[in-house]
């Protein structure tokens, strides 16, 4: 079965319209990754300043192969340095831990 990578960012309540305005600009830019399967920002309700970046795929090397490719190249972009001259903004997120898990079990809606 698939395997789900959340990664969890960190993002000050002055930062959230920023990173959802990043993340709407590139909404397309995962869909065409082989082995790529569904797609989910979360923002939080209360009680925390954490959103979920759900993504799901058909295997792990699926999602290695988008890291090491089109996902790296999307967030080198101008280089590595703080966005002097333009190039690369200052991250929305402070902060970002990867959780990965296995899809055990699976369930939709009856007649889908």
């Amino acid at each position: 079965m698939s395997v789900v990578k959340i990664n969890v960012l960190t993002v000050p309540a002055e930062q959230r319209e920023v990173l959802e305005k990043r993340f709407a600009s590139r909404a397309h830019a995962v869909e065409n990754s082989d082995g790529f399967e569904w797609f989910e920002l979360l923002r939080p309700v209360e009680g925390t300043d954490q959103y979920l970046v759900y993504t799901r795929w058909r295997d792990e090397e699926s999602f290695q192969a988008w890291m090491e490719g089109p996902m790296k190249a999307a967030h080198q972009g101008g280089g590595e340095g703080g966005g002097e001259g333009g190039e690369r903004p200052k991250p929305a997120a402070s902060g970002s831990t990867l959780w990965s898990f296995d899809v055990v079990q699976q369930a939709g809606p009856k007649g889908a």
